[in-house]
């Protein structure tokens, strides 16, 4: 992922809150505590200990990252000499990372040891932590600056960045987690490393973060940045149209505030966003006045990523063109090492997805990605990278599509924060990962791109088969739980809801975009259409595939014909009726649905219109309500859309 850089330049530009009493020891030279060459060539090793100030009243908990994927084991030694907790679980890769933690530790001086089996050099690692009796000073507020800055963004904090967010989301494979809202995974202690990482209880303060999916990235890199003392900034831009890809023309961070002002004689509007908050213009495009960031550091960070951030950035801020510089994102290569956990995908029609986590390749399995999105409804749900979750096309005026990172930002010789520019990202020796190859694939080229890095070796293809429509099953479970939302709305009282007009249904604010469906219907008919097509894409890349020797390709498309046949007949869920009674579908019921849920996505329509229960059947029977002949003579004007499987472009 990144040029290779020594050990010792590495120590010397590394943050005292992440590297500080670093000791790296070679086998033979184990006296040599701060002998930073015996790690010369050793990149991206980097520990963190939580909270910021150890005191035996808090669990010290350890994170150590490094990029060589071998095996490892952290010890934790307590004062007296004795181990107090052994942990050889190594996660992630890359980064790779192992964690460990003490729920009580006691007074005094603690020796934490990562050692490394077969590594050329710095076999050993340690670093020593104060415990202290009582609990140190937090941070406090400093002027002209939302939170204060202790670190750098670099090498060391990225991966520590990445490590975070994967043990964050952490669940077995063949789970599906989801959570209410992101702030529930941030106050669960066994997933968040940086629980009251500052001291000053401020997970435990009831703060509410319930971004959606253009917000997600930006409330997890503000999380981060706010806990370790790192700077942050985001962008105010365009949506793009007119053929013409979304541009950032103003940028603001945590030491550069946006203030808006508002003449009072303009009256704000909501315009169309993907923000739970909405973003608000006045008819000249200045927003109104907004109270005063409030004092204190916790209640101040919280009011600025739920009002300041949130109502600035949306989906645009992702979809920017590969090449521009003013931006938060920037692209990178196709690689298993450039796509790891923090990283975003932007897909061309809107949503935005963040990378969790990577599971490699296995003989018994294909590789995954696996990624988190927010929804309208503040819903943090876990989702595995296959084509039916992560759309791509290309064309200029959708903007830029793919995999992207956030821009770093550096401090000049004055201080005044910058965002690197692409040039400066690819010879920069902590980063040096700027690519403009998505921009040059085409669709195919792009899904044969991402198997080629999931799975280097040749799959097996019915095992391949099974796993897709497994994908297939888990988009379909997600939708059930986006139905039942608006069925509860309904059976609340919920007053009827306006359709937007044209390309709005897609990107719009309150209830349509709380619960219809349009655009994730669009990506399930799409779904449904690879697990369809999987059996033609395995003829057609027999060499990914690791093809029978006595079988024909057409001899496997037609053995993958019948196990699809028979996989979506045993594979069945159930949805919720009008009326609370259960009712259950198979997949085949869903794909021989495809052409009724071109038009299932209104949330004026009973639940099981919106599953395709065909009129005077007994599963319609208990249907209670419909869109009105307005609204459904407007949806059979969009019906084409979906028909076709794709999204209008931007007027």
């Amino acid at each position: 992922m990144f040029p290779q850089r020594h050990w010792h330049q590495i120590a010397r530009a590394t943050v005292p809150v992440i590297a500080a009493l670093l000791s790296c020891i070679a086998p033979a030279q184990s006296e040599a505590k701060d002998d930073f060459a015996a790690c010369d060539g050793e990149a991206g090793l980097a520990v963190m200990a939580s909270p910021m100030s150890p005191w035996k009243g808090a669990p010290l908990r350890v994170m150590f990252t490094a990029e060589t994927a071998i095996k490892g084991e952290l010890t934790l030694t307590a004062p007296d000499g004795k181990i107090a907790v052994t942990s050889s679980e190594r996660h992630g890769g890359p980064p790779y990372f192992w964690f460990a933690e003490v729920a009580s530790p006691a007074a005094g001086t603690w020796l934490a040891t990562l050692t490394r089996e077969g590594a050329s050099s710095c076999a050993t690692v340690k670093r020593e932590f104060v415990v202290a009796k009582t609990a140190g000073a937090p941070p406090r507020p400093v002027a002209k600056s939302v939170w204060p800055i202790r670190a750098k963004w670099d090498r060391e904090t990225e991966n520590l960045y990445s490590a975070w967010i994967e043990k964050l989301f952490d669940d077995p494979i063949e789970e599906q987690p989801s959570w209410p809202a992101l702030h529930e995974v941030l106050r669960d202690k066994s997933r968040n490393i940086l629980f009251n990482h500052m001291g000053l209880a401020e997970d435990e303060k009831k703060l509410i973060m319930q971004p959606d999916c253009a917000d997600l990235p930006y409330f997890l890199r503000a999380y981060f940045a706010f806990k370790v003392g790192l700077p942050f900034g985001y962008s105010k831009c365009t949506r793009g149209g007119g053929g013409k890809a979304p541009r950032c023309p103003q940028w603001f961070n945590i030491q550069k505030e946006d203030v808006p002002q508002a003449t009072g004689a303009q009256k704000p509007v909501q315009s169309a966003s993907n923000s739970l908050f909405g973003v608000f213009d006045t008819a000249s495009g200045d927003e109104p006045s907004r109270p005063a960031r409030p004092p204190g550091l916790v209640p101040g960070f919280g009011y600025y990523v739920r009002t300041v951030v949130a109502n600035a950035v949306h989906s645009g801020s992702g979809r920017t063109a590969a090449d521009d510089n003013n931006t938060d994102y920037y692209p990178v290569a196709l690689k298993a090492e450039t796509l790891r956990p923090g990283t975003i995908y932007a897909d061309p029609y809107g949503h935005v997805l963040v990378l969790v986590k990577r599971v490699a390749q296995t003989s018994e399995s294909a590789g995954v990605f696996l990624a988190v999105d927010g929804q309208p409804d503040g819903t943090v749900a876990r989702k595995r990278f296959w084509r039916g979750n992560f759309l791509f096309a290309q064309n200029p005026s959708l903007g830029g599509p793919g995999f992207k990172r956030f821009r770093p930002i550096v401090a000049d010789n004055s201080g005044t924060l910058r965002r690197l520019t692409n040039s400066e990202i690819s010879k920069d020796a902590d980063y040096g990962d700027f690519s403009l190859e998505q921009s040059k694939l085409g669709v195919e080229d792009f899904y044969d791109r991402m198997d080629d890095v999931m799975s280097p070796e040749p799959l097996d293809p019915e095992r391949a088969m099974k796993e897709t429509i497994t994908a297939l099953e888990e988009q379909v479970k997600t939708r059930v739980t986006s139905v039942e939302n608006g069925r509860k709305y309904q059976v609340g009282g919920g007053a009827t809801v306006a359709i937007p007009n044209g390309p709005s249904i897609f990107e719009t604010t309150g209830a349509w975009e709380d619960f219809a469906t349009p655009s994730r219907d669009l990506r399930l008919l799409i779904a449904i259409d690879v697990v369809r097509g999987f059996p033609e894409r395995v003829a057609r890349r027999a060499d990914r595939y690791a093809m029978p020797k006595d079988k024909t390709a057409e001899d496997v498309r037609s053995e993958l014909n019948r196990t699809l046949a028979n996989e979506i007949v045993a594979r069945k869920f159930s949805y919720t009726r009008t009326d609370g009674s259960q009712w259950t579908l198979t997949l085949k019921d869903v794909i021989e649905r495809s052409k009724d849920l071109e038009m299932a996505y209104n949330v004026n329509d009973c639940a099981e219109v919106r599953w395709g229960a065909a009129a005077k059947s007994d599963e319609a029977a208990t249907c209670k309500q419909r869109a009105s002949a307005e609204q459904r003579a407007k949806m059979e004007d969009y019906r084409q859309w979906f028909h076709e499987r794709r999204r209008p472009l931007r007027e």
